[in-house]
């Protein structure tokens, strides 16, 4: 996606708030082990913050992204070793959703905000 394309992303499918809401993910975020998270629609713009138990993150980036493109980092900025591992622990949370390459979510980026 090219920078014109994210200036023009599509209305947002949800709020901010329920971006990332399962603790764990929250205290991944807070240590520093998670800085991006996928869904299967547009929660964030761009310059968006979001708080979590009191600390305040910023959008970095939303971008689209297949599910076949994920590599070992992309998995890393979601808190996990490996695409597999979190392939499973996707899987896990959403049984009998397939796992299909073309399949494409929306990525969030997001950075702690320096006080």
């Amino acid at each position: 996606m090219t920078n014109n394309e994210k200036t023009n992303l599509p209305p947002k499918t949800c709020s901010i708030e329920r971006l990332i809401t399962k603790e764990s993910d929250i205290e991944l975020v807070l240590q520093g082990k998670k800085t991006a998270t996928r869904r299967n629609g547009r929660y964030a713009d761009i310059g968006e913050m979001m708080e979590l138990n009191g600390q305040s993150f910023v959008i970095d980036d939303v971008y689209i992204q297949p599910l076949g493109d994920l590599t070992d980092a992309h998995a890393q900025q979601e808190g996990f070793e490996s695409v597999e591992d979190y392939k499973q622990s996707i899987l896990s949370y959403h049984p009998g959703m397939p796992w299909l390459p073309h399949m494409t979510v929306w990525v969030h980026e997001f950075s702690p905000v320096k006080a």
